[in-house]
Order: C-alpha cells, then sequence, then structure tokens
C-alpha cells in the first residue's frame, strides 16, 4: 500500500508515542505548564527619597503627588525617609539607603554645602541621583526637577513693583542662608528691585536667626514708612502676619508669601482671607520626579535640567486655583479607591489561579508517574534481551582478551630476554676496557694529564659497571629468576669483612667509623651473594651523604627474645624529608631534595634481597640529622625451606669486585697537576654541578686558560655568583633544590650578575627543554655528552661576543652610548651609572664609594659590573668623562680655564692642565686658542 510522506511522519510520530508513551506525557505537562505560567513581570527597581522640608503641608502634597504616579507602576518599591530639616540625620538616611541596595536615589538637600560631598559619593558609585526642588554646589547628579527660585523671586518682585506702583519702603524674610532655594529668591527678587530706584529693600531678616520675631517686630514699630514684605515661604508669611497683627500694622502693609498651599490656613487660604496680598505658587515636582527617575531606570531619553513653571496667585485667580485643586484632591480619592478595588481583584484571581494550577500540576504528576511505570514495564523486557546479547559478547571478548594476554606475555618475555642479552654483553666490553685500563694506569712514565683522564674513565667505567649489575638483578628479580641459597655463617665475621673495604675512605674523609657487635659468634642463615650487595649500598651510601668529619655506626645485635638479629647502619649526614623517607624504598623513586641523585634502584633491591632472607629493611631519617637503616633477619633456619638452604657451604665470598664498584663511587676525585706557577688569567669561569667527576674534569680542562671557581648547588652557585661576579657560568640544569633554570633566571634578573652570560649542560635534549633555557635568557645550550672542543670553542665565542658587545658601549664619551645592551636591567644599569657620574661631574670630592650607594651595589661588585660592560676602570671613566666634558666647555662656553676646571670637578687648575695634556697632547689653553684661530 502507498503511503505519502505526511502520512509516513505521523505514522512515525505514532509509533514513537507507543514505544515511549513518557515522551507524550512529559511533552505535554511542558505545554500544560507554560501555558499556566504567568508572563514575565517587568524588573523590579527601588528608589529611595530623602526629604527636608519642615512644612507638614507642602511635603504632604509632595508626597501625595508622587504616590499618585507611583500608583500606575508596581514594579517599584518606594522607601521614604524624612530628615525633619536636619542636615546630619539626611547624610545618615542617605548612607542607609545606599546600603540598602537603592537603584535610584531622589533627594531634596537640607542644605547645599554638607550634602554636596555624600551626594556625590553616590553618584560616583554608579547610582542614578535625582535632586528635587533643591541644588548642591557640584554638577555630580544625574537630573534635576523643581521650579526655578530665581524665577519665583522674580515674579514676587514683578508683583511688589506693580502692586506698590514704583514706590516704597519693603523688608524681605528669608529662610537658611545656604539653603540654594532661599538664595535663588532672594536674588530673583533683588534681580527686578534693583531696577526700581522708588523701591528700597530696607533689611533682610533670617528666620533662624536669633531673636528674629522681636527683631522683626521692633523693624515695624520704628519704620512705620514700611509698605511691603517679602516672605520667602508661606510658613514665614503667616509668622510675619501675626507679627502685624501684634503691632497693628497689619491693615498698611501688604505681604507675598511663596508656596501658594491648596490649605485654608497658609498659601491659597491666606490669600483668599486677604491675610496675603499674593503667593508665588511653588510646585512641588513631586509627579515630576518620579516620572524622571522611571525614565532613567527604564534607559529611556530624558532631561537632566527640569524646571516647573511658577506663577502668583492673588485675589484675581486664587478661587480658580482652590477649585481645580480640589478637583484634583477627589479625582486622586477617586483613583486611590479604584487602585485599591484593582488590587483586591488581582489578590482573588491569583489565588484562583493558584488553585486551579496545583490541581493541574497534581493530575498532570499522576499523568506522569503511570506513563513511568509502564514505560518501565515494557523497558524491563528489552533490557533483559540486551542482557542476555552482552552475555553473549562479554563471552566472545573474554575469549579474545585471553588470546591478547598471551600475545603480551610473548611480547614482554622477548623483550626481558633481549634486555637480559644486551646486559650480559655489556660487561664483557667493560672488562676489555677495566683491564687494559688498570694496566696503562700502573706506568709510572705515564703523564699527569692523561693519567687524570684515564681516571676519570676507570670511575665512570665502575659506575656503569654497578648499573648494569643492578639493572641485572632487577630483571631476575622481575621474572622471580634470583635464586635465593642459604647457607650457615658468622655474620659479625661477614661484616667486618664488608666493613673493611671502607676503612680508607674514613681515613681520606676523616669519618669516625665504627663497627660494633653485642654478640659473638652469631650465627645467621644467609645468601652471601645477596647480603654483600645490602651492604656495600647502604655503606655506600652512608659515606656519600655524610660530610667529612662526620659518624658512621656499625652495630650487629638481636632481639630480646633471640629469635631476630638486627644490623643497624646509622650516620649523621643530609638525611631525608619526611616524603623522601616514606618512598624510599620504591622502584626508580628519585628523592626531591637529595644532595646526590641516583637510579632509585639500590635501595629497592636491597628491600628485595632482604625479603627473599624471610628479613626486613626499615629506615628512620631527619633532614639534616642523619639516617638510620635497620635490618631485621630471623635466626635458625626453620623459616627456610628445603630448597633454599645449599647442601655444601660455599667458598668464601669473592668481595673484590663489589669493593672496587662501591667504593668507587664515593671516593673524591684524586688529580695531579702542574706544579709549574700559575699564570694571571684574564676571565673566571663558575662551575655549578652536582657531578663531582664532571666538575673536576672541566676545571682540569680550563684550568689553564681561566681563573675557575666551583658549586654543587644552585644555592651556592648563586651565592658564589653574587660574590665573586664571573666573567661566565657553566651550569648543569638537573640540580639539587633550584635547577639551573630556575638559576639563570635568577641571575639574568639580579642588577649584579645580569651581565654574565650563562651556558647550560644537560643530559635531556628535548626541544621543549631546550626552550625553557632559552626563555631563562641562557646565552648558550649544550646537550650532554658533548664534545670538550665544541664546548671550549663556545666559551671563547660567548666571552668574544660579550666583548664586542661591550665596544658599543665605550667610544670617546661613554655617557651617549647606552642603547646596545644585551638586556634592559643592564641598560638601566648603564643609565643609572652614567646619570650618577653626569649629574656630580662638577664635584670634586665624587668618589665610587657614592656610586655604588645611590646605584644600591658593593664597591667590588660596582667595579667588576662597570668593567665587564664598558671595558673601563670606574676612575678611569670618571677621569674620561670629565675630560670630554671639558673639551666640550672650551669649544662650546666662553668661560676662562679656572672656571672650565671647577665645572668639571678639578680643585687645582695646574692640575687640570696637567691631566689634559697628557690625555689629548696639548694644553687646554692651547686648545682653546686653536679652536679661536679655526673658527677666524
Amino acid at each position: 500500500m502507498f503511503v505519502s510522506p505526511p502520512l509516513k511522519k505521523n505514522q512515525s510520530f505514532i509509533n514513537c508515542i507507543r514505544e515511549k508513551p513518557i515522551f507524550l506525557l512529559v511533552s505535554l505537562a511542558i505545554i500544560f505548564f507554560s501555558s499556566c505560567s504567568d508572563q514575565k513581570s517587568p524588573k523590579k527597581f527601588r528608589i529611595g527619597f530623602s526629604q527636608c522640608q519642615s512644612g507638614d503641608a507642602w511635603r504632604k502634597k509632595m508626597m501625595d503627588e508622587m504616590k499618585r504616579e507611583l500608583s500606575f507602576h508596581n514594579n517599584i518599591q518606594f522607601i521614604f525617609k524624612d530628615a525633619e530639616a536636619n542636615t546630619q540625620k539626611q547624610i545618615q538616611q542617605i548612607n542607609e539607603l545606599v546600603k540598602q541596595g537603592i537603584d535610584l536615589l531622589i533627594v531634596s538637600p537640607n542644605e547645599a554645602q554638607p550634602l554636596t560631598p555624600v551626594i556625590e559619593n553616590v553618584y560616583t558609585s554608579g547610582i542614578p541621583v535625582v535632586l528635587i526642588d533643591r541644588g548642591i554646589n557640584s554638577t555630580k547628579y544625574t537630573a534635576f526637577v523643581g521650579a526655578s527660585n530665581f524665577e519665583v523671586g522674580q515674579n514676587a518682585g514683578r508683583y511688589t513693583v506693580s502692586l506698590l506702583k514704583g514706590k516704597g519702603d519693603i523688608l524681605e524674610v528669608m529662610g537658611l542662608s545656604d539653603a540654594t532655594p532661599f538664595i535663588d529668591r532672594h536674588k530673583g527678587f533683588m534681580d527686578v528691585i534693583a531696577n526700581n530706584p522708588g523701591i528700597h529693600l530696607l533689611k533682610t531678616i533670617q528666620d533662624h536667626a536669633v531673636n528674629y520675631e522681636s527683631d522683626l517686630e521692633n523693624t515695624l514699630v520704628t519704620n512705620q514708612n514700611i509698605s511691603l514684605i517679602f516672605a520667602q515661604t508661606d510658613y514665614i508669611a503667616l509668622t510675619v502676619y501675626r507679627i502685624c497683627k501684634k503691632t497693628s500694622t497689619d491693615k498698611k502693609i501688604k505681604i507675598i508669601g511663596v508656596d501658594g498651599l491648596p490649605i485654608d490656613s497658609l498659601g491659597m487660604g491666606m490669600v483668599a482671607s486677604k491675610m496675603l496680598a499674593a503667593t508665588v505658587l511653588y510646585p512641588t515636582g513631586g509627579q515630576e520626579a518620579i516620572v524622571t527617575a522611571l525614565k532613567i531606570l527604564d534607559h529611556q531619553p530624558y532631561s537632566k535640567e527640569n524646571t516647573l513653571a511658577t506663577t502668583i496667585i492673588d485675589s484675581s485667580n486664587v478661587r480658580i486655583m482652590q477649585l481645580q485643586n480640589d478637583k484634583v484632591t477627589e479625582q486622586q480619592a477617586d483613583i486611590d479607591k479604584r487602585q485599591k478595588k484593582i488590587e483586591e481583584q488581582i489578590i482573588i484571581s491569583k489565588n484562583q489561579t493558584n488553585i486551579i494550577l496545583g490541581i493541574s500540576i497534581t493530575l498532570a504528576l499522576a499523568l506522569i508517574f503511570g506513563g513511568v511505570l509502564f514505560y518501565y514495564l515494557q523497558e524491563n523486557k528489552k533490557i533483559n534481551k540486551k542482557l542476555e546479547q552482552q552475555k553473549e559478547e562479554i563471552s566472545g571478548q573474554r575469549n579474545q582478551l585471553v588470546e591478547l594476554m598471551q600475545k603480551v606475555k610473548d611480547a614482554n618475555d622477548a623483550r626481558v630476554n633481549f634486555f637480559t642479552n644486551i646486559s650480559h654483553e655489556l660487561r664483557t666490553p667493560l672488562t676489555l676496557i677495566m683491564a687494559p685500563l688498570e694496566d696503562a694506569m700502573a706506568s709510572p712514565k705515564l703523564h699527569f694529564a692523561v693519567k687524570n683522564n684515564l681516571e676519570f674513565i676507570r670511575r665512570n667505567t665502575m659506575r656503569l659497571l654497578r648499573l648494569i649489575n643492578q639493572l641485572m638483578d632487577f630483571r631476575k628479580m622481575e621474572e622471580g629468576k634470583m635464586k635465593f641459597s642459604a647457607s650457615e655463617n658468622n655474620i659479625t665475621s661477614f661484616v667486618n669483612d664488608i666493613t673493611s673495604a671502607f676503612t680508607e675512605t674514613a681515613k681520606k674523609k676523616h669519618i669516625s667509623f665504627n663497627v660494633t657487635s653485642k654478640v659473638k659468634d652469631l650465627q645467621l642463615w644467609f645468601d652471601t651473594t645477596m647480603l654483600d650487595k645490602v651492604l656495600f649500598n647502604l655503606l655506600s651510601n652512608a659515606f656519600k651523604f655524610t660530610a667529612d668529619h662526620g659518624n658512621i655506626n656499625v652495630t650487629i645485635d638481636t632481639t630480646a627474645d633471640g629469635k631476630t638479629a638486627i644490623i643497624k647502619v646509622a650516620d649523621d649526614g643530609v638525611g631525608m624529608s619526611e616524603e623522601d623517607a616514606v618512598h624510599a624504598f620504591e622502584m626508580f623513586y628519585q628523592g626531591h631534595s637529595s644532595t646526590f641523585k641516583g637510579t632509585g634502584l639500590g635501595l629497592s633491591l636491597s628491600k628485595q634481597l632482604i625479603g627473599l632472607h624471610h628479613g626486613d629493611i626499615t629506615l628512620t631519617s631527619e633532614k639534616g640529622k642523619g639516617t638510620c637503616f635497620e635490618i631485621n633477619l630471623p635466626i635458625g633456619k626453620s623459616h627456610l625451606q628445603a630448597q633454599e638452604i645449599l647442601a655444601e657451604k660455599p667458598a668464601p665470598s669473592n668481595i673484590y669486585e663489589d669493593e672496587k664498584i662501591y667504593i668507587t663511587d664515593i671516593e673524591k676525585v684524586n688529580l695531579q697537576h702542574d706544579s709549574t706557577t700559575a699564570v694571571q688569567k684574564e676571565n673566571s669561569i663558575l662551575i655549578i654541578e652536582d657531578n663531582d667527576d664532571l666538575r673536576a674534569f672541566l676545571k682540569e680542562r680550563l684550568a689553564s686558560h681561566y681563573e675557575l671557581h666551583e658549586a654543587a648547588t644552585g644555592e651556592s652557585g648563586a651565592s658564589i655568583a653574587f660574590d665573586i661576579v664571573p666573567d661566565l657560568i657553566i651550569s648543569d640544569i638537573v640540580l639539587p633544590g633550584q635547577n639551573g633554570l630556575q638559576l639563570t633566571e635568577i641571575l639574568k634578573h639580579d642588577l649584579r650578575t645580569s651581565h654574565i652570560p650563562v651556558i647550560l649542560l644537560t643530559a635531556k635534549g628535548s626541544i621543549e627543554e631546550q626552550i625553557e633555557g632559552i626563555k631563562s635568557q641562557a646565552d648558550a645550550f649544550i646537550v650532554k655528552p658533548f664534545n670538550v672542543a665544541y664546548l671550549e670553542e663556545t666559551i671563547k665565542t660567548v666571552l668574544k661576543n660579550r666583548a664586542v658587545l661591550r665596544e658599543h658601549y665605550t667610544s670617546e664619551l661613554p655617557a651617549e652610548t647606552r642603547s646596545n645592551s644585551s638586556s634592559k636591567i643592564d641598560r638601566k644599569f648603564i643609565n643609572e651609572f652614567t646619570a650618577v657620574v653626569e649629574n656630580n661631574i662638577a664635584n670634586e670630592h665624587f668618589s665610587v664609594d657614592e656610586i655604588g650607594r645611590q646605584i644600591g651595589i658593593s664597591r667590588v661588585q660596582l667595579y667588576r659590573k662597570v668593567k665587564a660592560l664598558l671595558g673601563y676602570n670606574v676612575n678611569d671613566y670618571i677621569l674620561t668623562i670629565r675630560l670630554q666634558k671639558a673639551k666640550y666647555l672650551l669649544l662650546n662656553e666662553e668661560l676662562n680655564i679656572a672656571e672650565i676646571a671647577f665645572k668639571v670637578g678639578f680643585a687645582s687648575q695646574a692640575y687640570f692642565s696637567t691631566v689634559f695634556k697628557s690625555k689629548f697632547g696639548v694644553t687646554p689653553k692651547a686648545f682653546k686658542e686653536g679652536k679661536t684661530s679655526q673658527s677666524q
């Protein structure tokens, strides 16, 4: 049957529903919840308002206007604070509003000067600030809303001129002298009055002044010609009217107020009852402030300065204004009533929605849980089928793994065989090297230089042989082919035979070496070929890590029950850190903080060999205080199996080979030197290398051409470099503690050593490590094993390049050649050095110590640094600069010889002339006259 594409899609959807009914139920639930969810509510904002006006009626009118506008915006949280005309209280309220996390601040400043800093801080913190009614002494606010008080004053002035017909004496009563509204009203009023010479302002009285009412009363009594009083607020006007009433001047004196408050006892009411001749309408700006604030929060266009219109209210329009205000009041009451009804309906609607939503969620959850149960019953059947299939697949994979493991085993066996064979093959050529080498070294006619080189070959051949032996033992242990063959022997005699090999070494290093046996003729069953490797390894480590004049003690004892023998090897050497002690017996582990590095095989093999004896080896160590190894071996043979016991006692063990291998590694290099008189070397080199043999070899090869210094660690190398300031440093990268890369970076960033070239040596030739070396500003990077001739030529090239670079600093006037240094630190040093010299060129008492003090380095370091970078002795450099300066002054300045000598730091003209002639072959006078004659 043919099915059209749309039908195919529908069929696929139906199949999906049948197979996974939970898909349908979850989809329906999501659609339902989405349809039931409320629309995204508008963003919530917090607006803080700090008001300072003292008049209850004017303040109430402003708040009514704000509430009327806020009733249309349910996403605003309005926080109101009344400062009660107290400046300090208003500052505290503003800080509290900021801490509450407001999004915008509306503020009517009580006083301009004290409020300016706190309002500026709010504005600069990112919170918009809307000023209402009053301004501040700054432009750091977002918007201003309010009437122009200057215009209010002008309206009052114009009405005064009109009312008095251009003639009369008047008084002014104003509010706070620091409040901007009263200041501006006064300025506006005087702006009009000043243009009418017939009107005279007798006095301005402040309502906050001490005895202000008695002052006003006295003024009214003593000045009978006063025709009008300008009161800057309706509240002040009410007080003025009462005083006029008291002094019986209310009939002849007209009063003008400001605010136009719609109250019977103030503003419009006083005008209507003829208590006031007029009042200037001063809008509160409450509604406009809220509108502006909402525009700012919604990122809509707004005006920074919003000036409200004002007008005069007198007997001609007071009735109309009162009617308009009454109408607005009625409308506001009606709006409040309707708003309350709307809020009640919203609450009812939300409750109904919540009930419906709860019922719907319950039904949806019931459907979902039913669908989930049905779905998992179906899935359980499918899972059982899949498990059967997976079981069959796992069985097949197990068979494949068995085959792969057999292949891996075969490959590993081939690798082990190759490793074992190659180790055996290496022993043959090493034997052929050692035999002729020892014969050659025994020749009395051998030159000491050749004998030194042969000694290096012998020592490192022994080290290589020891490594091969350890590797072969390691492979035997890994394969399980290390055969343990025990025989009964006197452990005291055996230990004495081993320790006697170290007696000469102890004498050479002045080490107190004691062997103590607390049990005589103690018989133990052990494998002599294994235990001697363990003891040699422990004693070799003890001598290697113990400094000259130290102590090494070997003790043989038994436990109290007599069942276990104890052999202790203790030293007071460098010791181990807690971390190194924990991992010391792990295969291939190398300590992070040890002075010497090894293969990480010796202690691991020792533990395994003691384990074959059914014993144990432990250690206790403390950094800087020494290490103690303790071997515990069971007494008797009950713990041994039959195949582990030799039928016949073996021949005495020949420990000569092990003695040579282990002793050679800890002996100091003893080289012969030419007894001829040493010659003075031009350059000095510091060698930082932890391998004694390599360090001694480099000293042997380079000693004939360079003055050599040496260090075994990065820390000691840095200390020597700072102390002697060598001409070149050769350093290994792998060093105990601070490695060569870290050392190079420290030296290159220190003013005292930044100019010293560094050659890094490493056994790791990876490109990553070479990149790290270049990043640390190393001058050359040589990979071990290296050709000594190549190293010598590298040293010559680096020193030559340094000499060529130095030529860029030296010329007729060294102070002018400062741009070709190899590093910023060197350029900085040269700039500072030459600047100090230039600034003190006229100081005849100027010294090298003064230069060092100003730059911050010692006298010796200064001499070496200047010599390395400029090729000058410091005193010669200062003299050269002074003479070059003198040449310049002789050529370009009209000064006599004595003045020039003084300017370049010479106390005596005669001495100056002598030095100048010895340098340039002519006296200063002749030099100057020659210049003059040439110019003519």
